[in-house]
């Protein structure tokens, strides 16, 4: 066996034309694969990241007919005695019209979201507050956070300026209040505030005369693999309350469902890309038949047998393959390494959420290798078919 790999390396290293193509082609079809990894698998975790972190947490309950009527301290003390619970703030929805006058000019938009948050437990549990671009997150009774979309549409409103909320009660009633702007809520992505605005829950509760109700709460775990633990839980411990309880991928289905439709096709053509790199090691390596002919029909007559020339082609597949798959994992890496301390974003807009995921990089690399073994067969095989006699008159 070392004769025929020595042979198989200097045959390739006499052709390193050849030997140069062949390794990329390998290699490029591996960096495509984990360029579109990076890109639309960090997409994919950064929308659930964002989604977890603004709006549904690692867990999120509410009622599955109503708003949920135990009081606030009863379930957050009780959620916050299970081990894996970091965290549980509620929330209550509901939408509004909000105006503001600039310069003599009344500004007005209606059916906006609002949201009621706790601010002392909300920070604890979500990651609203550091979406705040300027001011501050809500402090009190009084105060409203923006979302920037919102802030321009009221004439670039401002943290300090005035706003009025009117919000229809339970009973089909008009409440007005007069909010002061604390801050203006950016993020990007499209998954937190731009396009709501915050309150004080009990300020909510009190313009809805739902005194003592909440819509939802969200839940923060230190180990977020605990999700379904947890959530079922505390579902079999309030059987006979209509509480829902869902993890993250579970609040976010409807969004999620097309990412990972999407990522799926991305990893097929990554994959069929990497098909056509065999193609092209099917192509070198007959080029390589074709110009060691003579050496062959050498070969042949000083008694090496076919599986010899088999083995030696199909050694010459494994060299390109390693150096391959070695040059384009390291390639690979290199991105995701770039890629995650960039924090680079898509199209400048969402951070993406990178991470190694090493299994899918061996599994990458050991197909690509073995790919370009099978790509090595055929011209193998080709090889072996040469007689003596006929290879030695080819010159």
């Amino acid at each position: 066996m070392d004769y025929r790999f020595n042979l198989a390396k200097r045959m390739l290293a006499n052709k390193k034309g050849s030997l140069t193509g062949a390794v990329l082609a390998v290699s490029i079809g591996i960096l495509v694969i984990h360029v579109n990894f990076v890109i639309f698998q960090g997409l994919y975790d950064a929308i659930i990241r964002d989604m977890s972190g603004y709006r549904f947490g690692d867990i999120y309950i509410t009622d599955e007919e109503d708003f949920i009527e135990k009081s606030d301290l009863f379930l957050v003390n009780w959620l916050e005695r299970i081990p894996f619970v970091e965290a549980v703030t509620p929330r209550l929805s509901s939408t509004a019209s909000i105006n503001a006058t600039k310069y003599g000019e009344r500004f007005e938009e209606t059916r906006v979201p609002i949201l009621g948050i706790d601010p002392l437990r909300d920070i604890r549990t979500s990651a609203a507050h550091e979406t705040i671009s300027s001011g501050q997150y809500v402090f009190s009774r009084n105060s409203i956070v923006i979302g920037s979309w919102i802030a321009n549409k009221l004439g670039d409103i401002k943290p300090g300026e005035a706003v009025k909320l009117k919000i229809v009660d339970r009973w089909g009633e008009n409440q007005l209040k007069q909010f002061v702007v604390s801050g203006i809520s950016t993020s990007a992505g499209g998954q937190g505030f731009d396009n709501t605005v915050l309150i004080h829950i009990d300020t909510l509760r009190d313009m809805l005369d739902r005194n003592g109700e909440t819509g939802s709460f969200l839940v923060r775990l230190n180990d977020p693999t605990k999700a379904i633990q947890v959530k079922d839980f505390f579902l079999r411990s309030f059987p006979n309350d209509d509480f829902e309880a869902e993890t993250i991928e579970e609040s976010a289905e409807e969004v999620l469902r097309g990412f990972r439709s999407g990522i799926a096709m991305i990893n097929m053509i990554g994959y069929f890309g990497m098909m056509s790199s065999g193609f092209a090691i099917v192509a070198i390596q007959m080029m390589l038949v074709s110009s060691k002919t003579r050496e062959i029909g050498i070969m042949r007559s000083l008694g090496a047998k076919r599986k010899d020339i088999l083995i030696l082609f199909l050694l010459q597949g494994m060299i390109i393959g390693v150096i391959g798959a070695s040059v384009g994992t390291a390639a690979g890496i290199g991105y995701t390494f770039y890629a995650k301390e960039t924090k680079m974003a898509w199209n400048n807009s969402v951070p993406l959420e990178v991470n190694y995921d090493w299994p899918k990089t061996l599994q990458i690399a050991f197909t690509s290798f073995g790919l370009a073994i099978a790509a090595s067969i055929y011209p193998a095989y080709r090889a072996t078919k040469l007689q003596p006699v006929e290879a030695m008159r080819t010159v």
